[in-house]
């Protein structure tokens, strides 16, 4: 079986101008296409992993897609330019490798979690992500009330974890300064936070978990006070206190007791090793659609496993990248909990693929469909904003 063409292809959206999905599939002469995604946060960057895509696609024309280790190294070490890449580079071989997976499951007419070794469990443990911009279409989400009840909201769904960035926006619906989220914290902003922390706490009891999301907007200063906030509320994690950097990270959780999260903004299992070595995170979150891939994110997750390090894949894109996760997660023996956003509740992200696979009280069933389990449609690619095509 030989690669014979990659379609490339950026999503139209026309509820989120600012969001459009970065995509690929990859044909073979034996009639079997794969599906993958570069999973750029924000779509910063989307552009240029198109461009990425375009280039790497051109190196496995005529290859073996059931090769994906020899494909990986290849696009990794067969240019100068990849080693030690960023989020651009990780994106496209993420796109490349997860849709070769998905390949190899269909031809070996087995979901992907069969040939990563076997799911070790059934559905998997959820969270409700980024409640601060609302659950079930509950908007405004200002005050520690509105908090509280879009947090009870979540629960009543079934979900016994939630995750909230209780500082991305003030009082008055607008975001945070990098200033006033930087440094020592003013008792104003001290008090929003530890408002809507104390009332969500109180909404939903001692039985749920609460997640702090920070996003990185946070610094070592910052956080520290956030975390001794935190004290007394049982938080879960802090995710993201600091830039993506391990001597940060490092010093951070050497000052807390608080676990830290963090991994979405780092790429590959040589960014990882920091982070690892300094035991300086209790949960690692790489993204399967720009830390590298299937390939690469159990590699990851097997050498946080060696650190009784725990692994939630962090999902920044489509259904398709979620579902990609699901296979993952489905076999890692350190897999602690997964992400369910807000935005795959919307109507519009739930038609970007054939199915649409969502959680159930809080927990997700593992589909069992050959490949990682789900296809972009064809009115999504219909619908793309552009499509460039190598063969």
């Amino acid at each position: 079986m030989k690669i014979t063409k990659v379609e490339i292809y950026q999503l139209g959206t026309e509820l989120y101008p600012r969001w459009r999905p970065v995509v690929c599939r990859i044909y073979t002469d034996a009639g079997i296409y794969g599906d993958g995604e570069a999973a750029l946060a924000a779509n910063i960057g989307g552009i240029a992993a198109i461009d990425a895509l375009r280039d790497f696609s051109e190196f496995i024309i005529g290859l073996d897609p059931l090769e994906h280790e020899v494909i990986w190294d290849l696009l990794y070490r067969g240019n100068w330019g990849p080693q030690n890449g960023g989020p651009v580079i990780y994106g496209a071989i993420s796109a490349i490798d997860t849709a070769l997976w998905d390949i190899k499951g269909k031809y070996y007419r087995v979901p992907v979690y069969s040939l990563l070794g076997g799911k070790r469990r059934d559905d998997l443990r959820c969270y409700a992500s980024q409640l601060q911009f609302g659950w079930r279409k509950e908007e405004p989400i200002r005050t520690p009330e509105d908090y509280a009840r879009v947090a009870k909201l979540a629960v009543e769904d079934g979900y016994d974890a939630v995750k909230i960035d209780f500082l991305q926006y003030n009082e008055s619906g607008e975001r945070f300064s990098a200033d006033e989220r930087t440094g020592f914290l003013t008792p104003a902003v001290r008090n929003v936070f530890a408002s809507r922390l104390a009332a969500v706490r109180e909404a939903i009891g001692p039985e749920v978990d609460i997640m702090v999301e920070n996003h990185g907007y946070t610094d070592a200063q910052s956080v520290l006070q956030i975390a001794k906030l935190c004290e007394g509320y049982d938080v879960l994690c802090l995710e993201e206190p600091t830039a993506a950097t391990p001597e940060l990270t490092a010093y951070v959780a050497s000052r807390t007791n608080i676990p830290i999260a963090t991994g979405e903004r780092i790429y590959s299992r040589w960014q990882f090793a920091p982070y690892l070595e300094q035991h300086s995170v209790q949960l690692l979150q790489p993204d399967i659609g720009n830390c590298g891939g299937i390939t690469e994110i159990k590699k990851i997750a097997d050498m946080a496993y060696v650190y009784d390090v725990g692994i939630q894949c962090h999902v920044g894109g489509t259904p398709l990248a979620v579902a990609a996760a699901l296979q993952v997660e489905a076999v890692i023996p350190n897999f602690v909990i997964h992400e369910h956003h807000e935005m795959y509740l919307l109507s519009y992200t739930r038609e970007l693929c054939v199915y649409d696979d969502q959680p159930v009280r809080g927990r997700f069933w593992i589909p069992d469909r050959p490949g990682i389990g789900n296809e972009f449609s064809e009115k999504a690619l219909q619908k793309a904003a552009r499509k460039e095509v190598v063969q």
